[in-house]
């Protein structure tokens, strides 16, 4: 058959070890192509890149050579690889031999053009820049160079042309996680201390990464944590509910970043910015719980609690509520002045409930009881005026009580307005805060996602 003597009369006299040229002056050629055909994985902590990639070599093998007239019009035969030459081109960012299935054959055509197709599992070497993650572009490079030979003896080019390389996604699987964007080609010689030069092809493969997925079970999560940390300063801050709404979300968030710990990135050198985000909104729910504790600290009832000082009332509840429109102010003026009626209205009440000493309203009675009975008055005015002043000490004793009372609680409500005052103020700092760093964070990525 013709396959048979093309075959044998091919590969009798062949010698594998040597470049197949005529003249060792002559370079050999090598046209060199590659087809991305899927991501496989993405490894941020040991900067590896997994492809699966297509990959064609061309060269010329003068000793491969024939008529078709002579065999049966033959123009193309397959041999096996391990019959004749095989150029040495390898990977330079190879780390790791991937899974990559074994093609025992190559065309070979009869002007002596060789064509070898593969596929091949590549594990390369990338540096990995995840601080935009999830909205990160990766950059990897592929570099195709000759181990051994000189550009003198092997010279490398590309098979196509770099606009049909650049944007060919015919065969790339485009539901996983990673989106390739464009494969750049570049040629270039290297060299090592003034020694020959080495051609070599490098391919820039230029992913991006899918953040929906990210951005539903990561951002949203810890977004809807915070809007409810906000709608808590709505809760009256002299009840004790407040301070513990805001522990049971700092508790439910730092259960939420230890479930989410093995979904980000983690590389030696750098932090992404979305665990900086997620730091940030701990230490500002930290700050809220803070901020909570002090004003129910300042707004609860004590009976040791001095008087607010004269600044503290000038600045907080005059300026502040101008500064920041409240509108209770006249509210609170209006409370101020009903404690003070209320403590008036009963000292009022205490001195018309004093008791006073007997007297007589008949002066003929009281002469009458002065002349006809001396001794016994005498000894009951004794006892009378004992027990009165016992009366009069117990109802002293009231008084103050009473007196010291209302002057504590007019301390408390002084104090529960200039609590309820700071309260506004830092409310609204706290929300500045979280609007302004929201919106930087949201800028960014939506500029990281358009670019």
């Amino acid at each position: 058959p013709a396959l048979r003597r093309l075959s044998h009369h091919l590969l009798a006299h062949y010698q594998k070890g040597t470049r197949p040229v005529q003249d060792w002056r002559t370079t050999t050629n090598v046209a060199i192509d590659l087809m991305v055909y899927a991501i496989l994985s993405v490894d941020e902590k040991n900067q590896v890149l997994t492809t699966y990639i297509w990959y064609r070599q061309h060269w010329t093998d003068e000793f491969l050579r024939w008529d078709p007239a002579h065999f049966d019009n033959l123009t193309q035969i397959s041999l096996p690889v391990e019959s004749i030459w095989v150029p040495d081109i390898l990977i330079n960012e190879f780390v790791d031999v991937g899974k990559s299935p074994h093609v025992p054959y190559v065309y070979v055509s009869h002007h002596g053009e060789v064509q070898n197709l593969k596929p091949i599992q590549v594990m390369t070497a990338c540096s990995l820049d995840i601080y935009n993650f999830p909205f990160d572009v990766q950059n990897c490079s592929l570099t195709f160079t000759s181990w051994l030979h000189h550009i003198r003896d092997i010279n490398l080019s590309l098979w196509r042309q770099p606009e049909l390389v650049k944007f060919d996604r015919s065969v790339f699987m485009n539901q996983g996680e990673w989106e390739l964007l464009y494969i750049l080609s570049h040629f270039q010689e290297f060299s090592v201390k003034s020694s020959d030069s080495y051609a070599e092809m490098k391919f820039y493969v230029v992913i991006r990464r899918r953040p929906l997925f990210y951005t539903v079970s990561l951002l949203l999560p810890s977004i809807f944590l915070m809007v409810m940390d906000i709608v808590g300063f709505y809760l009256p801050p002299h009840s004790g509910e407040r301070v513990s709404f805001k522990i049971t979300l700092l508790l439910g968030y730092s259960v939420f970043l230890i479930i989410v710990s093995d979904t980000l990135p983690a590389t030696a050198v750098g932090t992404p910015l979305i665990g900086i985000y997620f730091v940030v909104c701990m230490a500002l729910l930290v700050i809220s719980l803070t901020e909570t504790i002090l004003i129910v600290r300042l707004v609860h009832k004590q009976d040791l609690q001095p008087h607010v000082p004269g600044w503290v009332k000038h600045l907080l509840l005059e300026r502040a509520t101008i500064l920041l429109c409240i509108r209770d102010k006249k509210k609170f003026s209006q409370s101020r002045t009903q404690s003070l009626d209320t403590s008036r209205q009963v000292e009022n009440n205490d001195s018309t409930a004093k008791p006073t000493p007997y007297v007589c309203e008949d002066p003929r009675e009281c002469g009458a009881v002065g002349s006809t009975r001396p001794a016994l008055a005498f000894a009951g005015r004794t006892e009378g005026s004992a027990a009165l002043q016992e009366v009069l000490r117990e109802t002293m004793a009231i008084r103050q009580l009473l007196e010291k009372r209302e002057e504590f609680r007019d301390v408390a409500r002084e104090w529960l307005q200039v609590g309820y005052v700071l309260d506004v103020l830092l409310f609204r700092v706290y929300l500045a805060a979280v609007l302004a760093y929201s919106i930087t964070l949201g800028t960014l990525w939506s500029v990281w996602r358009d670019a």
